[in-house]
């Protein structure tokens, strides 16, 4: 989880190889949600600033404790003159050099800038969308069938488009009565 509020933030952990390079991420901050936004009183947005830093490093210390990777961090903030590097120039410079001396293929498997988590998220999102306009589709019709099976003829029997969406929902809902039943030890 890296963040950046003003200022760029370079992660990178050696082993299972991960890099972030001015990667932007969605957070929540305990129970509620926050925006994600410029913080416009300068003085509130330094304090924010140090705080998260503090808590980003304080996560690298422990994930490199606790999993036994190697990592550093480079925040470059317009509040400093010189880049704030965990755990130390030297480390920085030698993880970094580890990093890049890994084949390219490897190196290049989990990188990713915010162009990349863009379209990924948009990938995702787009799928998300596309099973809800489906789900939502298949309700649409249950309701339709439901209706039409009660009486309240609201279903357009002429639209041939309609028909065969009841056809198709129809369909998958007898294939998965039968697989209930066989399943149940009897034949159908």
């Amino acid at each position: 989880m890296v963040m950046t509020m003003h200022a760029s933030v370079s992660i990178i952990f050696q082993k299972n190889v991960c890099a972030i390079y001015s990667f932007s991420a969605f957070l929540t901050m305990g129970r509620k949600k926050i925006k994600h936004e410029l913080i416009s009183n300068e003085s509130v947005r330094k304090v924010t600033l140090k705080k998260r830093k503090a808590g980003l490093l304080k996560k690298l210390n422990e994930l490199t404790t606790l999993c036994g990777v190697a990592a550093c961090a480079i925040i470059f903030s317009s509040c400093d003159t010189q880049p704030d590097v965990w755990p130390s120039k030297i480390e920085a410079f030698h993880v970094i050099e580890k990093f890049n001396n890994l084949p390219a293929k490897k190196r290049d498997k989990n990188m990713m800038d915010r162009h990349v988590f863009l379209s990924r998220s948009i990938l995702q999102l787009n799928e998300r969308l596309e099973k809800q306009r489906k789900k939502n589709q298949e309700l649409e019709m249950e309701l339709v069938l439901a209706e039409h099976m009660a009486g309240e003829n609201n279903c357009d029997l002429n639209n041939l488009e309609q028909l065969k969406e009841l056809v198709h929902l129809l369909q998958d809902d007898i294939k998965f009565v039968t697989n209930k039943i066989e399943s149940k030890g009897f034949k159908v």
